[in-house]
């Protein structure tokens, strides 16, 4: 069975790996980091994670399975949205490819408090260094989520964009999605050049984000799309066409 034949089935496939990874994130962001990160507390936060470690690596663990997930996912939007336009479905797997990337490699800066907190490094530096250096890699996970999740904010907006001219997806699906890639970018961007700024519209700037993509989980698992409109807009002249010309580049 291919996606063509039963684009459904995939879908909801689909439904299943975006709700995990929805999941996985607030797992991650809520229980572990939200637990054993104290804001503004180096000493805090360096004995939290020292004294639970093995909750700290779930959260790398869970993390790292959301960027696994990623890829067919990445796949499956692809396939689902090309029907529409060629190229700004391959636009939007680029820019996804790439979040991915930078969050995956980001998962480095967690591993960091880990090795810093060891026996060998405790028994080697001060124990505020060792505070300090910790809060330090933390800190540098959250600007890279931040600058990942910019790249993410693009590739929402264009699939938000594809679907509202889909015909086989209800429109606001597409708007929700694009509001929720217009949150992504405003958050990361307010993080990186304004953060004193930032702090006064986190966490609720991301509901839309949540909202929208949420949204989008629960249609794939149970509604899924208009089957015929989809195949017809796929095998119609002008799709074969963008196709045509993409590969012949």
């Amino acid at each position: 069975m291919n996606f063509a034949q039963n684009p459904n089935f995939y879908l909801r496939l689909a439904g299943v790996a975006y709700l995990a990874n929805i999941a996985l994130g607030l797992f991650g962001e809520t229980v572990v980091r939200g637990t054993l990160v104290v804001a503004g507390d180096a000493a805090a936060t360096a004995a939290n994670i020292a004294n639970s470690p093995g909750l700290w690596r779930a959260g790398i663990g869970g993390d790292l399975l959301m960027q696994l997930l990623d890829i067919p996912l990445i796949v499956l939007f692809y396939l689902l949205l090309k029907p529409v336009h060629h190229g700004l479905a391959i636009t939007a797997t680029l820019f996804n490819i790439v979040q991915t990337s930078v969050l995956a490699v980001n998962k480095l800066a967690l591993v960091a408090p880990l090795l810093l907190l060891a026996p060998a490094a405790q028994a080697a530096m001060p124990a505020e260094l060792l505070a300090q250096l910790t809060a330090f890699w933390v800190k540098m996970h959250s600007h890279g989520f931040g600058i990942g999740l910019i790249f993410f904010g693009v590739t929402c907006i264009i699939r938000g964009y594809l679907i509202v001219k889909s015909e086989f997806l209800p429109a606001f699906l597409g708007y929700l999605l694009i509001a929720a890639g217009v949150c992504y970018i405003s958050n990361s961007f307010l993080l990186l050049l304004a953060p004193h700024i930032a702090g006064l519209f986190f966490p609720w700037i991301l509901l839309p984000c949540l909202v929208g993509e949420l949204a989008i989980t629960l249609w794939f698992l149970c509604c899924g799309l208009k089957t015929k409109a989809w195949q017809a807009k796929l095998n119609s002249p002008l799709v074969q066409g963008q196709v045509a010309a993409v590969l012949a580049k």
